[in-house]
């Protein structure tokens, strides 16, 4: 799609693969540049199942089967992007979604299912220890991630339906459609996430931060430091371990809307006293750390301070119209016809 891409990319292949010891299914949506007919790269993030999938093989020594399902249900394609924890299965989850199961249907040359529904399957292997330079690719960063060492999917099979739809995205500077598929897995996992962490209001990932460099999060702040344990919690808990910047905020605050956690956000900061820093692993395509994959995270308490906290000055009370002048203003506006 953009000038600089490496070369053509498969962009909305779901990958499904098995975990060579336990045989437990993993899917996930990897982009995949063609390199010839015959083989492409495989975009496996170290931290993704896949990629987990395709280390074991290499410890044993083994080819890795890989089925690529092209253009099954939205549900079903929409399940292999979803932040499950290992080893849950994407298709179960797109069952759940869809309230009725998946219909699987067996590889002709692997040991693999894949949806029936599916518009293409592409049918194959990587082999251990074979690497080839992919990318550049234009990202849902906005930038282009750089080319690096990627294993190597060589197809067997193909097989399709007649007159097969071939369906694809496009990614760049956001706003684009991947970030509205961002927005949809924000609301579907909050109540799982208020399931661990209870005292979490509400989250905002702001499509300006494509999802892993910025994080809104309001809490029912409960004791000194919650602010900062539920920053720890977030940096421990799957994809949101990989958030850049953390901000928590009281409950009150609205967290989808940008004015006011802009205004919050300097409102109530001491920037030495309320920024914490660690290092662990980020996002593959955070170009900005100083190695791949290895960088620092920041989280900023924007909560009221409290006196167990350290703060002994007065914290003072945000500006509210008293409720009888509202409702004495809005009779006046009916009565000179201004409502």
């Amino acid at each position: 799609c953009w000038p600089r891409d490496g070369g053509p990319f498969i962009t909305l292949p779901l990958v499904f693969t098995k975990h060579p010891d336990s045989g437990i299914r993993n899917v996930g949506m990897y982009r995949m540049q063609v390199f010839d007919k015959n083989t492409t790269g495989m975009h496996w993030h170290p931290h993704k199942g896949g990629a987990q999938h395709y280390r074991v093989a290499e410890r044993l020594g083994k080819r890795l089967e890989v089925a690529v399902a092209i253009g099954p249900d939205p549900a079903t394609t929409y399940a292999a992007t979803a932040p499950l924890p290992e080893d849950i299965d994407e298709m179960v989850f797109a069952g759940f979604i869809r309230q009725e199961p998946v219909e699987m249907i067996k590889c002709l040359t692997i040991d693999q299912e894949v949806p029936a529904e599916s518009q293409i399957i592409l049918e194959g292997y990587v082999n251990p220890h074979e690497r080839r330079m992919e990318g550049p690719f234009g990202d849902h960063t906005g930038y282009y991630s750089l080319p690096s060492e990627y294993p190597v999917f060589h197809v067997t099979c193909v097989t399709h339906r007649r007159n097969a739809i071939y369906p694809a995205t496009i990614v760049g500077k956001p706003p684009m459609e991947d970030c509205y598929m961002a927005k949809a897995t924000e609301r579907i996992f909050l109540p799982l996430i208020k399931k661990q962490l209870p005292e979490i209001v509400d989250i905002n990932l702001p499509i300006e931060g494509v999802f892993h460099n910025a994080a809104f999060i309001s809490i029912d702040k409960r004791y000194p430091g919650h602010a900062k344990k539920i920053m720890q919690a977030i940096w421990g808990m799957g994809q949101l371990a990989f958030t850049k910047m953390l901000f928590i905020f009281d409950k009150e605050v609205n967290v989808q809307n940008i004015s006011e956690v802009l205004w919050r956000l300097g409102a109530n900061v001491d920037p030495k006293r309320d920024t914490i820093f660690v290092e662990g692993p980020v996002d593959a395509l955070d170009h900005a750390a100083p190695r791949p994959s290895l960088g620092s995270k920041m989280g900023i308490d924007a909560t009221r301070k409290w006196k167990e906290e350290g703060f002994e000055r007065e914290w003072p009370e945000t500006i509210e119209m008293d409720e009888t002048i509202i409702e004495k203003v809005n009779n006046l506006w009916k009565r000179l016809g201004l409502d």
